[in-house]
């Protein structure tokens, strides 16, 4: 049986229609592949991962250890289920963390940095890690600070990065097909790169400042979370052009997932988790809606 997962900035992660794991700062939430283990990053100033064990959406703490650097805000683990990376926002490190049998952290962190900055003086002054995606045996960082996907085999060693437009500020990416779908938190825009060529368009149709957040491939359909215009944008994943785009129904939409014909979508100023039904890939609401404090991430596992 599925459950929704909520992470924020409130007590800890929210079990919805169940219980309150306590955890200072869980802004997002990875779940391992095979195992009952769901991982959180803590987002301190000195970060911190936790590992839970999972029986019946109830979570019980498995291990903890330090992140590596500073603000953690996300997790990812490798689909093998060995390897676990987070991605630290505040100092730019991204760390990669070996997993045993059990699920729980082993041996000695390997530390990524990285140095570098941006021509948006006030966000790009150093590196900011902000997500972590395994592709193909490789793990991708997208640096907001430096404007680029940061490439790393398991072992640590480097490879040559994905260039991006200065001043895009990459936030949240996705792979699909051969393609590269990125959302720019600081241009606004959704870019795919096809080999060679690149494409973009705006996030959102929506007049005023958009800072788009979270981006998900599902089939032929890209989504993105728009925080300034408060809605969820449907793009065709061929041409990226615009099917439909609709309000998320709260403040600030953080993060979303989807999960079937459902839509869930974390609101981060105005305290709610809103549940669209989605009809021939558009989000339609359903009226329902979960109170959850200051939350970052939706993860249904």
């Amino acid at each position: 049986m599925k459950h929704l997962y909520v992470g924020g900035y409130g007590p800890g992660i929210v079990t919805i229609d169940g219980g309150l794991a306590r955890t200072a700062s869980p802004s997002f939430l990875a779940a391992h592949p095979t195992l009952p283990v769901m991982y959180a990053a803590g987002e301190l100033e000195r970060g911190w991962l936790t590992a839970f064990t999972v029986a019946d959406g109830t979570l019980t703490p498995l291990d903890e250890r330090g992140s590596e650097g500073d603000s953690p805000c996300h997790v990812a683990v490798d689909p093998t289920g060995s390897v676990l990376a987070a991605a630290n926002y505040g100092d730019g490190t991204a760390s990669l963390h070996r997993l045993d049998e059990r699920g729980a952290f082993t041996g000695e962190p390997i530390v990524l940095r990285n140095e570098g900055s941006g021509p948006v003086t006030d966000r790009q002054e150093g590196p900011h890690a902000h997500q972590a995606v395994f592709h193909e045996g490789v793990l991708h960082i997208s640096d907001l600070g430096t404007d680029e996907i940061r490439r790393y085999r398991l072992d640590g060693t480097a490879l040559d990065p994905i260039a991006l437009p200065p001043g895009m500020g990459p936030r949240h990416f996705a792979f699909s097909g051969g393609r590269l779908f990125i959302s720019g938190e600081l241009d606004g825009r959704v870019t795919v790169l096809d080999g060679e060529r690149g494409t973009s368009t705006p996030a959102s149709s929506r007049p005023g400042e958009n800072y788009p957040s979270h981006l998900i491939v599902e089939g032929d359909l890209v989504y993105v979370g728009n925080r300034g215009p408060n809605t969820i944008t449907v793009l065709r994943a061929d041409d990226l052009s615009q099917v439909a785009e609709v309000s998320c129904g709260g403040d600030w939409p953080r993060h979303f997932a989807i999960d079937g014909d459902r839509l869930y979508v974390a609101n981060q100023r105005s305290g709610d988790v809103t549940v669209f039904a989605l009809k021939d890939g558009v989000p339609e609401p359903t009226g329902q809606a979960y109170a959850v404090e200051s939350p970052s991430c939706v993860l249904v596992a």
